[in-house]
């Protein structure tokens, strides 16, 4: 017994370890500077994450050629004024038996730096690096689970890498810009970039990639914050099995969650005269209709959750960032094939 016990020990420290270098590797790039992590960089991140993960994470880097083929105006749009080239990145984890139970999607919002664009940022700009908390969340769950190897899911983690800037052909207020799937966006807030960039990444996932279910972390508004404070995520879907899971591996990970409302009748706040949705709500519940307008870009019977996260992953006290969401999400892939 005594030895059975010190081996559980061992193989517990082991995947604390390896879970513990996600959870840097998601610091890191949060802590960042813009000067020094850009879109390609972060591309260049996400191939040494295959390169180290015994042959079980697969990488392709998707340019502007590859994205415009597929349709992504929404992504494409809000990386017009980029000083690099957007990078669409997608890691592909499949199990070492080759046996896959359950096909999931992990989405993390990829703005390596936001300015607000022409609807300029007036507060806060010096934070906006961690505006690719989401990307970092999933990359260093993608470190972690290349690493624990878990049975039976296979996992596809996408992250639509891009700057919001300002130059002469940055997207302006009133321009209607086309996702993937074909739904047209009149964007009212250039501001409100995030949740353009995220919409193709979703897609993708859902009509590319086949996943079964899907969940998606963003540094989304500023409206959860207000709503939870710096230590809390909002997590917003419809699926109570989904919200259950998320709910469990929250507690799980010690990463705290709470789950929020998707009052619909909120959609109407989203309605375009023009477009089929415009990018922005009113000015109250801004973290409801961030989420509602996400759905529109999965399958409405596939079960999929929005987490904001804008406030837990940054520590203000210290300074620097938290890797807030690589331990949930890593939990959260590891549970699907089991």
């Amino acid at each position: 017994c005594e030895g059975s016990s010190a081996d559980g020990a061992d193989a517990a420290l082991e995947s604390g370890m390896k879970l513990a270098k996600g959870v840097h590797m998601a610091k890191d790039i949060v802590n960042a500077p813009h000067n020094v992590l850009n879109s390609l960089s972060l591309a260049e991140t996400a191939k040494r994450i295959a390169e180290e993960s015994d042959g079980t994470i697969k990488c392709e880097i998707l340019g502007v050629k590859e994205c415009e083929e597929l349709g992504m105006g929404a992504f494409l749009g809000v990386a017009r004024a980029s000083e690099t080239e957007p990078q669409f990145i997608h890691l592909t984890y499949t199990p070492p038996d080759g046996v896959v139970k359950k096909k999931v999607g992990i989405v993390g919002k990829g703005l390596l730096f936001d300015t607000g664009g022409y609807n300029i940022k007036t507060a806060m700009m010096e934070l906006m690096k961690f505006d690719c908390g989401g990307a970092a969340a999933v990359l260093g769950a993608a470190r972690a689970i290349g690493q624990l190897k878990p049975e039976g899911v296979e996992a596809h983690i996408c992250v639509a890498a891009c700057e919001n800037m300002i130059n002469g052909k940055g997207v302006v207020p009133s321009d209607i810009l086309t996702a993937a799937n074909g739904k047209t966006i009149e964007v009212l807030n250039t501001d409100a970039e995030g949740r353009l960039t995220l919409a193709d990444a979703i897609v993708y996932c859902d009509k590319e990639m086949g996943c079964s279910s899907i969940i998606e972390l963003s540094t989304l508004t500023g409206a959860c914050m207000v709503a939870l404070g710096s230590g809390i995520s909002g997590v917003f879907t419809e699926n109570d099995d989904l919200a259950k899971e998320l709910e469990d591996c929250a507690k799980a990970s010690e990463e705290k969650a709470w789950r929020m409302p998707m009052e619909k009748s909120y959609n109407d706040e989203l309605k375009s005269k023009i477009a089929d949705l415009k990018n922005i709500g009113g000015r109250y519940g801004g973290a409801i209709t961030a989420g509602l307008f996400l759905q529109n870009f999965v399958d409405k019977k596939k079960p999929f959750a929005h987490i904001d996260i804008a406030g837990p992953v940054w520590d203000h006290g210290k300074g620097m960032a938290t890797g807030y969401g690589a331990k949930l999400v890593t939990e959260w892939a590891v549970r699907q094939g089991k």
